[in-house]
């Protein structure tokens, strides 16, 4: 019993060592605020410092679906470039199956490019 008790301790450690940092992590950067004053907003704290004037509407005002649609289309395709490096690179070793898979995945993404390019999910008004 005490063998397998100290089969779990460096598991323990090791979640003790995480948790630890994780609040450091949490805890630091709010007790650090509080003594620097920037938890103190003056005008100054307060202007915009992005883009230099004044935004021209409520920042919480609702998005044309069109942007979430191009984003969504990055990241698909982001990801279409992410799996063909190491599809590319392992080619030799993976055969005509792994070369099917692809081109399957491939035919799916143009398929989906396709849909979004006809419902007009591509033009920009």
């Amino acid at each position: 019993m005490a063998s397998v008790a100290a089969g779990y301790l460096p598991i323990l450690l090791f979640l003790a060592v995480a948790v630890a940092l994780s609040s450091a992590f949490v805890v630091l950067p709010i007790v650090a605020s509080k003594f620097t004053g920037s938890a103190k907003p003056t005008p100054e704290k307060l202007t915009e410092y992005e883009c230099g004037f004044p935004a021209f509407e409520d920042s919480r005002a609702q998005f044309d679906v069109r942007f979430y649609l191009i984003a969504i289309l990055f990241i698909i395709f982001d990801l279409e470039a992410a799996f063909l490096y190491p599809w590319a690179v392992s080619l030799g070793g993976i055969g005509f199956a792994g070369w099917a898979g692809m081109m399957i995945f491939l035919i799916e993404l143009a398929i989906g490019y396709a849909y979004c390019w006809k419902k007009g999910a591509l033009e920009w008004e």
